[in-house]
């Protein structure tokens, strides 16, 4: 018994042995590549009434106050909570400003938090809101020839009309002139269109055929040259989306430059013109002095001529601007000026609260 429960084993043994000796080579087998994804169909250019439903609801309409006078203008709604880009002229020296959304006819009373002037753009955020549909905004600056649409409160109506038209052309240059206060400025990288927007318009989205956001119009005055034809196509400008969104992201981190302004606008309270004397630049002549103000309770008085701010040299109403730019109400500063006399005088004022400038 045991002999033969032996051979058992040893023939079990041998027959596994001879399976796994047997059992045939692996083939590896090629298998084909897989199909390319099938592209998706590029987006269809969406109908004028399309169009308009899409970019009514992120719009808002928007009134400035600047005492017995005001502006009417448009507002892009960036963030469901209400931010919102606009055109810095919009509100410039504002001291009361409201904003009514398209989408929901609520009234909003309006903080400035950041501008750049030398960009046009202004960053506001209206109080209290929330759940505001925002605009989608565009990757791209569209090519000359592509379709657009200009949305805005046009000649300050308070209902958002659209104004199509086509892309003429990019970085473009362009004086334009505040119709508010009849300064003058030179815009640059502008974005520029045939689209007929009239006062209103600024601060508004530019479209492409998407309902993308690509610019933020900027309807000032243009200063045309003598030789074009008084009855030229229409001629508009926006700021590219991109350069203003830049604007937003600066003030977003709460720190100021230059040319971007973050928080409440500090004020002195005076006027200034560049001093000019030998053919340079010479200090920030006062034009006015506001009563009650920082500069009026300095002694400073039409004529003097403001030649340093905080430390800092002033050589013209830029570098006064500049430097007033980087600083918050409550802030003490030292100024230094050239009276009526040639006589250095200095003082030191606490900058005030004021509108954005």
């Amino acid at each position: 018994m045991r002999r033969r429960g032996g051979s058992v084993l040893v023939v079990a043994f041998a027959a596994a042995t001879s399976l796994l000796a047997s059992a045939p080579e692996a083939v590896e087998i090629a298998l084909p590549p897989p199909p390319p994804p099938i592209p998706a169909p590029p987006p269809t250019p969406l109908a004028p009434d399309e169009l308009a439903a899409r970019t009514v609801p992120v719009v808002v309409t928007i009134d400035a106050s600047r005492g017995w006078t005001g502006t009417s203008g448009t507002g892009i709604v960036l963030t469901p909570d209400g931010t919102v880009l606009t055109n810095h002229h919009v509100v410039s020296g504002a001291t009361d400003i409201t904003a009514v959304s398209a989408a929901t006819g609520l009234i909003y009373d309006v903080d400035v938090i950041g501008y750049d002037s030398a960009r046009d753009i202004a960053v506001l955020q209206l109080g209290t809101a929330n759940g505001l549909p925002a605009a989608p905004v565009a990757d791209a600056l569209p090519p000359a020839g592509t379709p657009v649409t200009a949305f805005g409160n046009a000649d300050g109506g308070g209902v958002v009309i659209a104004a199509p038209g086509t892309v003429i052309a990019a970085d473009r240059s362009v004086m334009v002139r505040d119709s508010t206060e009849g300064s003058r400025k030179r815009l640059t990288g502008m974005l520029q269109t045939d689209t007929p927007i009239r006062p209103g318009d600024s601060g508004g989205p530019l479209v492409d055929h998407y309902g993308a956001v690509v610019g933020v119009n900027t309807a000032g005055a243009i200063e045309r040259e003598q030789q074009e034809p008084s009855e030229s196509a229409p001629e508009a400008y926006a700021v590219p989306i991109a350069e203003a969104l830049a604007v937003v992201e600066q003030v977003r981190t709460g720190v100021g430059t230059d040319t971007v302004h973050v928080g409440p606008t500090p004020r002195l309270g005076l006027g200034v013109t560049t001093a000019r004397a030998d053919g340079a630049d010479r200090g920030a002549e006062v034009l006015w002095v506001s009563f009650d103000t920082p500069a009026y309770r300095a002694g400073l008085e039409a004529g003097d001529v403001v030649v340093s701010f905080g430390g800092a040299t002033v050589s013209s109403t830029t570098d006064l601007e500049q430097r007033l730019r980087t600083r918050k109400p409550g802030d003490t500063v030292r100024i230094e000026w050239l009276d009526g006399d040639g006589r250095s005088r200095t003082a030191d004022v606490v900058l005030e609260d004021g509108p954005a400038r």
